[in-house]
């Protein structure tokens, strides 16, 4: 069950939930904020989602990538507000029986995630400005 969070993710619960016996691959991915972008400093990032549908699609992608990659498991927290340099924005546990599998699953959902979820970053740069990332498109939209 996806969640989106408004605190510093917590590893350690999703890392116990993605045990499995018949899983010798647990994989953690964790998406953190930089402190550049494009040549500029970065203080902080700040995440907004339309939260149903953002949490709608998460689930999906959850259902989809424990189907397309024959995963035992696939957990995805994302953070919103706030998310100071070095902090996890996005969290991504995948099991599977082998190694390539929840390697390759975390990376589909991310590149989905990016593409398909309705969740919306801003930077904020030294200087004190501040600009929404560009994205992509919703599918329909």
């Amino acid at each position: 069950m996806p969640e989106l969070v408004r605190a510093p993710i917590d590893v350690a619960p999703l890392l116990e939930a993605a045990r499995r016996p018949e899983c010798g691959a647990i994989d953690l991915f964790l998406g953190t904020t930089r402190d550049h972008h494009e040549g500029r400093r970065v203080l902080r990032l700040e995440y907004e989602a339309y939260e149903r549908m953002a949490l709608a699609a998460l689930a999906t992608l959850e259902r989809t990538a424990c189907e397309r990659f024959h995963l035992g498991h696939c957990a995805i927290v994302h953070r919103l507000g706030l998310v100071p340099v070095t902090e996890a924005s996005v969290a991504v546990v995948t099991s599977a029986p082998h190694r390539g599998a929840a390697f390759d699953a975390a990376r589909w959902v991310m590149d989905e995630l990016k593409r398909s979820v309705p969740i919306w970053k801003k930077e904020h740069f030294d200087g004190g400005d501040a600009q929404w990332v560009k994205g992509h498109p919703l599918p329909g939209a």
